[in-house]
């Protein structure tokens, strides 16, 4: 059994650190809000894998093998293992499984070195079902001995595990797959604008994209199961694809790149969420473009 403090049991968070216990892990829950953290461990306790949950990972890193952070953004999962930094478990390896900035968490990963914590970032694709269902893609990035440690631990919570590069290439992988989903989704918008102006039914627009050249994750999911339907619930907030898609326009900017497209989208997406707030589905987005 490993001994895992994990940080952040948020929409994402509650499902994985779940499916760590399932695993047969021996699982600290912590969150922000105590009673989330209480609840949890109450929820999944197990007489085989025991929970328990912690108000800070300072009360715990001395003990675990392993912190998990599932966080909104850099910023906190770098408070959070820089304050496990000041007493951690020798050999103590942290997985970052959030979505961040590439160059912070290179950064990061350089500043917990000499306190001998192992930073591998491992951020997640497939939303909060896959979660659910262990079945998440997951993109790696660190050392190979750090690596080596973290995998059968990401081995219960995705299907579909890919070592893409050193220190920080993961949370690098990860904003330019959103990158391409958010462009996409905002470029599919549009189309179901003009083409409702022009008097075509948006089902059966959709319905041809979808066996043609056109298809993707945002036709087939987001726009013909969301939109359309005016469900706007595939669960994923408007605030984190903006901020990934911000992500990979600033790593454009770090790497003098010139991203016109992505420069386009990374303000489309912040003025929508501007306007409908953080926590709104994704997909209202395109309530806001077509008005």
């Amino acid at each position: 059994m490993t001994k895992i403090a994990f940080v952040g049991l948020g929409n994402m968070g509650w499902p994985m650190a779940a499916n760590l216990v399932a695993a047969g892990h021996l699982v600290t829950g912590i969150d922000a809000e105590r009673a989330r953290a209480e609840s949890w461990a109450q929820t999944h306790d197990s007489p085989s894998a025991p929970t328990s949950f912690a108000t800070s990972i300072a009360t715990v890193s001395a003990d675990v093998d392993l912190i998990v952070t599932m966080l909104p953004t850099g910023v906190e999962v770098r408070d959070v293992l820089t304050t496990a930094a000041d007493d951690p478990r020798d050999g103590l390896v942290a997985i970052d499984m959030s979505s961040a900035d590439p160059v912070g968490t290179r950064e990061l990963h350089a500043d917990l070195a000499p306190g001998g914590i192992r930073l591998v970032d491992a951020p997640v694709s497939g939303g909060v079902p896959r979660a659910r269902d262990a079945t998440l893609a997951i993109m790696i990035g660190g050392e190979a001995d750090a690596i080596a440690v973290a995998r059968p631990v990401l081995a219960a919570l995705g299907d579909r595990l890919f070592e893409v590069g050193g220190p920080g290439s993961g949370h690098a992988m990860k904003c330019l797959n959103n990158l391409v989903a958010g462009t996409t989704f905002a470029v599919a918008s549009e189309a179901m604008t003009i083409g409702q102006a022009f008097g075509l039914d948006p089902t059966l627009m959709f319905d041809i994209m979808n066996v043609s050249t056109a298809r993707s994750f945002s036709t087939e999911v987001v726009m013909r199961q969301h939109v359309v339907t005016g469900e706007f619930a595939t669960g994923f907030a408007l605030g984190l694809l903006a901020k990934d898609v911000g992500i990979a326009d600033s790593l454009a900017r770090a790497m003098a790149v010139d991203t016109p497209v992505a420069d386009l989208v990374a303000a489309r997406l912040a003025d929508a969420r501007d306007a409908l707030g953080f926590g709104a589905d994704h997909s209202r987005a395109h309530e806001h473009w077509s008005t």
